[in-house]
């Protein structure tokens, strides 16, 4: 009965796009579409946990698993066990997301069972579209047995400082050609769209040429930034196949002046990825709990300027200490709230769920059978 009233009330969500006012007694919901939200560090599946409510309750759109949620003593069935829980409290199917690029950013190593997935730079040198599109057939379908349907993945950064140590030094460019990045990442994009993954492009509008690390602090790169980053994403949106993108929390003096991070940047977020190149896919940003703007920026004033910049959800990873993980019911209480005080508009909201909404229809999500489908796959791990 839950999953019919789901339905219904999508059906009704979705007919109501063309509309200019948005629905009324739904603002809980809509906001809630616009969290995601890591887990926690829980690895036994444990229906007590907090996270269950808050899905329950409408207050998270999707959800980010690190290697510490698959974690387990027998990893394949716990971990078809949190993705079956975490889906049957959704109300409105969640994102289910994962970091799996290949390489050193792999949740799902070979000691828990899993194949081997090897890194962007090794399938750049390679150099060969028939091994790309192997690895990454291989990923999507790993991916979509256990019911994760969205991936922070591929990366198109272009290779500009070997010794990036964030994206070269790790392997995670394919190329410093801009065309081989294109050219491979349309591979995967294709291999994720065809297996009813999400493939998320990231980290917009580019971190190949940086110094530094976001994860850790502010990252300037106005004098290494070179428009050749922008290419991969425009040659990609053109294409028709993106349906995602990430934003990176690099500073960019030349493109913005405010100096504030790309995440936080309307010029960027906006004038750039919306306006300039077109996109009308989701977009969202990386981890809100990163340096780069957890040192910098107040919890609320980052929820603010990401929501004015244009993005649409809003990730925190709650990969971090216990003292500094965040809430979904937190985040939604912030956003709440600027919203009843005129900060954030109802359109605003409205706009990044309708995008929202249209990216898991289109993914199939929403679809009647969907949760019995995905109960009937996850079988085959019990």
């Amino acid at each position: 009965m839950q999953k019919i009233l789901s339905l219904v009330f999508i059906v009704l969500a979705l007919s109501g796009f063309s509309r200019t006012d948005p629905p009324k007694d739904s603002i809980d919901i809509m906001i809630g579409q616009m969290i995601m939200i890591g887990i926690g560090d829980f690895n036994l599946v444990d229906a007590s946990e907090p996270i269950f409510k808050e899905i329950k309750d409408g207050k998270v759109g999707g959800v980010v698993l690190y290697e510490k949620n698959i974690l387990f003593e027998s990893p394949k069935p716990e971990l078809a066990l949190l993705v079956e829980l975490l889906q049957r409290n959704a109300s409105i199917p969640l994102f289910v997301s994962i970091d799996e690029e290949g390489g050193r950013v792999t949740r799902m190593k070979t000691r828990y069972g899993f194949p081997k997935n090897v890194s962007a730079q090794y399938l750049g040198d390679m150099n060969n579209l028939d091994s790309t599109r192997f690895y990454a057939n291989q990923t999507a379908s790993i991916l979509s047995s256990f019911g994760i349907n969205m991936n922070y993945a591929p990366v198109v950064d272009v290779n500009l400082n070997p010794k990036n140590p964030v994206i070269g030094r790790i392997e995670r460019s394919y190329s410093e050609d801009y065309e081989e990045v294109i050219r491979q990442a349309y591979e995967v994009i294709n291999q994720h769209n065809k297996r009813g993954i999400v493939p998320v492009l990231k980290h917009f509008p580019g971190h190949g040429s940086s110094h530094s690390d976001t994860h850790l602090g502010l990252t300037d790169v106005t004098e290494t930034w070179q428009l050749e980053e922008m290419y991969p994403y425009s040659a990609l949106i053109d294409s028709g196949v993106v349906k995602a993108v990430m934003t990176a929390h690099i500073v960019n003096k030349t493109l913005d002046g405010t100096k504030n991070p790309a995440t936080l940047s309307k010029r960027i977020v906006t004038g750039m990825l919306r306006d300039f190149l077109g996109f009308q896919g989701v977009i969202i940003s990386d981890d809100m709990q990163m340096g780069a703007i957890n040192n910098e920026y107040g919890l609320r004033e980052a929820i603010r300027l990401s929501i004015e910049a244009g993005v649409d959800m809003l990730m925190f990873a709650n990969n971090v200490q216990d003292y500094n993980m965040v809430s979904a019911s937190t985040v939604h209480a912030i956003i709440k709230d600027l919203l009843f005080e005129g900060i954030i508009t109802r359109e605003r909201i409205y706009a990044s769920y309708k995008r929202i909404m249209k990216l898991k229809v289109e993914t199939g999500l929403c679809d009647e059978g969907y949760y019995r489908s995905l109960k009937n796959k996850l079988r085959a791990y019990n």
